[in-house]
């Protein structure tokens, strides 16, 4: 008789200790999560009220934008340049600088490598270098990573990761990327 397959991902890129070390030296792969996101998008009004809502919005969506990550190495190594073109189109279609950004929530699986690539994304296009003109940043800009605190929750992963900012909004401070010791050596 065949035995079925387990239904796990492949050996060694899940994290032995079941912590997501997101940036970390010691990140040694991702962490699986379950979860279930909601969230109530309306259209802002010109006054910048929401049509329905009494209240004001806890966030704001200016813009965001979706591409395919193309050819890569591997499921853990995602393609920098792909990302870049998805940060700058989400920005464009804000109407927004690289200047205008002050943190990003990460994508941040915690794996030593895909972490580095996505930071270097990053950099390029919201870095020191990248304001117009080449400016440098008046400030840094902040990183969080909500897969720090919950793991990875698949197809909810962008929700709990837009929940995870909002949260950060609504404390008017950034959330600690947790288990973050040591800086990965790979990061700039």
């Amino acid at each position: 008789p065949l035995t079925p397959a387990p239904c796990h991902p492949t050996p060694g890129m899940l994290a032995e200790d079941g912590r997501c070390k997101t940036l970390d030296a010691a990140a040694d792969g991702y962490v699986r999560a379950e979860a279930v996101g909601v969230m109530l998008l309306q259209p802002m009004t010109a006054a910048g009220a929401s049509s329905d809502m009494g209240s004001a919005p806890l966030a704001v969506l200016a813009g965001s934008a979706v591409n395919q990550d193309g050819r890569s190495s591997g499921l853990t190594a995602p393609n920098g340049p792909a990302q870049q073109d998805a940060i700058r189109q989400a920005l464009a279609a804000a109407g927004l600088t690289p200047a205008d950004v002050c943190g990003v929530e990460m994508h941040g699986t915690g794996t030593s490598l895909g972490d580095p690539i996505e930071v270097g994304a990053l950099a390029v296009v919201l870095g020191p270098g990248a304001a117009a003109g080449g400016a440098r940043r008046a400030q840094p800009l902040v990183l969080t990573a909500g897969k720090s605190w919950i793991g990875h929750s698949e197809a909810a992963a962008g929700a709990v990761g837009l929940l995870h900012a909002v949260a950060g909004l609504g404390a008017a401070q950034a959330q600690a990327v947790l288990h973050l010791a040591a800086p990965n050596p790979y990061l700039e």
